[in-house]
């Protein structure tokens, strides 16, 4: 890479992401890079698992000058919906990468699985490729929500995917969703005790929010008023708490041991190489700090990615926009940062910060310590507030 103003001591951890862009249906509210698959196929035709993982393989192969020695800690595979792709593929996927990196001997692999691609042993399989840790899109247990939210499971679906991942595997996570067309505090209620009822190690909640580019954007359903929406999350952290699992970011749930590494070292502003239609990376390298893109297409993806040029962007992290990226991820997390990682992962000197430090102060939005900066209640109630005051002039 070419010289930059930076001065970084050393790389962070190292994350890979891989994208497996296709689903059944799209949904109304999702803004990610996924498509139809059967809007693209024809009657009967099979995903192009072997091409595509053709096209992943040769991705990584051109990318490993720009990892060259270092250790991959975490795996996600994400979507789309990956678990329509079959466990023999995932193994190959998985065989792949492991012949082409060094990988952490504990890392954690996740697999996104919807529970409309349920079928019996199907995440057994998934564990036995080399997945540790199976994330599913239940977003709700109630028919009439999703329905109303598109999804193509329906909630005995729900209840048999994740009957089958509590026996699969030690580690999972259940996504769901709040604030939902028409929902009210007992029906969020109900909905979060149905999830805590199958003990999770984790729970991810989001709140329902309208992405530009969306058919919810272009439609919006009606949704609760955002008091109505904070009495919900105020709920929901309640009751996770009474089951035993800690809030330690603003939408993420934990039994002890089982916080999500992947997500974490998004958060902690770690490095991570994505592969895969529409992918996105963010490397560190002595002096700069880039991201890079891939084709969003996934057949010009494909073709892109086999003649070893799949990269469609390249940019490089400005120095002044550095403390706004940082504090984007880290102030989402509930016991904060060390100032030192600040210091590492960005080469700045605090002082970069200090403008922003000291309205959140003023605001009480986070206590700043000598070694540890913290967002207060407020500051996590506030969240985009807070994010808001470390933006470049």
């Amino acid at each position: 890479m070419r010289p930059g103003t930076l001065q970084l001591k050393g790389s962070p951890p190292l994350s890979l992401y891989i994208h497996l862009p296709w689903c059944l249906k799209k949904c109304p509210y999702c803004d990610f890079n996924s498509h139809e698959w059967s809007a693209r196929a024809q009657p009967g035709q099979a995903l192009p698992e072997q091409p595509y993982i053709d096209a992943l393989l040769a991705d990584l192969t051109a990318s490993l000058p720009l990892i060259w020695g270092r250790t991959v800690h975490s795996i996600f595979i994400g979507g789309g919906t990956p678990s329509l792709f079959s466990p023999d593929a995932i193994d190959r996927l998985l065989g792949g990468v492991r012949a082409l990196v060094r990988l952490e001997a504990d890392a954690e692999v996740t697999l996104e699985a919807n529970p409309g691609t349920f079928e019996k042993d199907r995440f057994r399989a998934f564990r036995q490729a080399g997945v540790t840790r199976l994330s599913i899109g239940v977003q709700s247990f109630n028919d009439d929500y999703l329905k109303a939210l598109g999804r193509v499971h329906d909630r005995a679906q729900a209840i048999a995917a994740v009957e089958e991942a509590s026996l699969s595997f030690d580690t999972f996570n259940l996504d769901l969703m709040y604030a939902l067309p028409g929902q009210g505090l007992a029906e969020c209620e109900t909905d979060v005790r149905m999830a805590l009822g199958f003990q999770p190690p984790h729970v991810s909640i989001y709140h329902l929010t309208l992405e530009p580019n969306t058919y919810f954007a272009k439609f919006p359903p009606k949704l609760p008023e955002e008091d109505d929406a904070y009495a919900m999350l105020d709920r929901i952290t309640e009751l996770t708490g009474e089951a035993g699992l800690q809030r330690y970011e603003v939408s993420a749930f934990a039994r002890p041991g089982h916080r999500c590494w992947h997500n974490l070292n998004y958060w902690q502003f770690g490095d991570y190489l994505g592969i895969g239609a529409g992918a996105h990376s963010k490397l560190s390298f002595a002096h700069r700090v880039v991201r890079h893109v891939r084709a969003r297409d996934p057949q010009l993806y494909m073709v892109k990615a086999m003649a070893g040029d799949a990269v469609v962007g390249v940019e490089g992290v400005e120095r002044k926009a550095l403390p706004f990226e940082y504090m984007l991820n880290a102030s989402r997390l509930r016991e904060g940062f060390a100032v030192q990682d600040f210091l590492d992962r960005t080469g700045l000197p605090l002082s970069s910060l200090e403008r922003g430090l000291q309205q959140a102060r003023e605001r009480g939005l986070l206590e700043a310590g000598t070694q540890q900066i913290v967002p207060t209640e407020r500051g996590f109630d506030f969240l985009s507030d807070l994010q808001a005051l470390f933006l470049p002039d």
